[in-house]
C-alpha cells in the first residue's frame, strides 16, 4: 500500500506528465499551422500559444513544489532557478578572490621575510 502523502505526489506529477504531452501537442499544432499553405491562423497560433505558456507555468510550479516537498533541503525556497544559479556562480567568484587574496597575502609575507 502507497502512503497518501506520496499517493498524491504521485498523481501531481502523472498530472504534470499529462500536461507535457498536452504542451507538445500544441507545439505541433502550432507547427502545422505556421507550415499551413494558405498561411497560419493567428487567432489558432495565438491561443495555442496561450495555452502553452500558461500549461508551462503550471508545469514548472508543480514541479517545483514537488521538489521541495521532496527535498528536506531548502535553501532557495523562494527562488527560481536562476537565482539559485546567481547565488552559485557569486559563491565561485568569491572562492576565486579568495585564493588569490591568500596567494597575494603569502607574497607580501615572503617580501617581508626576504627584506
Amino acid at each position: 500500500m502507497v502512503p497518501q502523502g506520496q499517493s498524491s505526489s504521485l498523481q501531481r506529477l502523472h498530472h504534470v506528465e499529462k500536461r507535457i504531452v498536452r504542451v507538445v501537442e500544441l507545439a505541433g499544432a502550432v507547427m502545422v499551422e505556421l507550415g499551413n499553405s494558405q498561411g497560419p491562423l493567428t487567432d489558432a497560433v495565438a491561443g495555442h500559444c496561450r495555452e502553452f505558456t500558461l500549461s508551462m507555468k503550471e508545469i514548472q510550479t508543480t514541479l517545483h513544489e514537488e521538489i521541495k516537498s521532496a527535498s528536506g533541503y531548502r535553501p532557495f525556497d523562494k527562488c527560481d532557478y536562476s537565482a539559485t544559479i546567481a547565488n552559485e556562480i557569486c559563491c565561485k567568484k568569491l572562492e576565486y578572490v579568495s585564493e588569490k587574496m591568500d596567494a597575494l597575502q603569502l607574497n607580501i609575507e615572503q617580501s617581508t621575510n626576504e627584506v
